[in-house]
């Protein structure tokens, strides 16, 4: 078991203070506000990555984080608030945590988009009390206006992961680890 010390726990708690200080809707978003956010997050990734309309098509339904807000300092955290969105409707709000520990020190800030490619995937996300990203998600990360490969709009994968957007000083954005639990806001 690791020891931690008071500094140590001190850098970590504010580390997630600067998570929860962000401007990312924390304790502060309505129903009008992510939806705003939603549809802008959405109009940049089809604009920007037009493959993902291919993406749109074919899904059941679709996650949009707009803004997570990730940092951390020997122990980090992440947090973000969005919508899930069914036929183009918005039926659920959802926010997204996720702690971590270890060698790590930075900041940043990025969108991501869950595309639930089949309605049994749908289906446990919605019916799950916090639903947790693992190993059944497989990542699509567009880099500078490349278009996502054939691979990725032709995969047999439950759900499809595109990060984009990311700005700050720590490098990487994956959502392993990550929990998405249904709010009222």
């Amino acid at each position: 078991m690791t020891n931690f010390s008071r500094r140590g726990f001190t850098l970590g708690l504010g580390a997630t203070g600067l998570v929860a200080a962000c401007d990312n809707g924390v304790g502060s978003t309505g129903p009008a506000r992510i939806d705003a956010r939603v549809d802008a997050t959405l109009n940049t990734l089809y604009s920007q990555y037009p493959g993902t309309t291919q993406l749109r098509e074919k899904s059941s339904g679709i996650l949009v984080m707009p803004l997570v807000t990730e940092a951390g300092l020997g122990i980090g955290g992440a947090y973000g608030t969005g919508a899930l969105r069914v036929g183009g409707v918005t039926v659920d709000y959802y926010s997204v945590a996720k702690a971590s520990g270890g060698l790590q020190i930075g900041a940043q800030q990025y969108a991501h988009v869950l595309f639930f490619m089949t309605q049994e995937a749908l289906s446990n996300f919605r019916r799950s009390p916090g639903w947790s990203a693992g190993a059944n998600v497989e990542y699509a990360i567009p880099e500078g206006g490349e278009t996502l490969s054939a691979e990725t709009l032709t995969s047999t994968s439950p759900v499809i992961a595109v990060i984009f957007g990311q700005a700050g000083l720590r490098l990487g954005a994956t959502l392993e680890g990550s929990k998405y639990t249904r709010i009222i806001p």
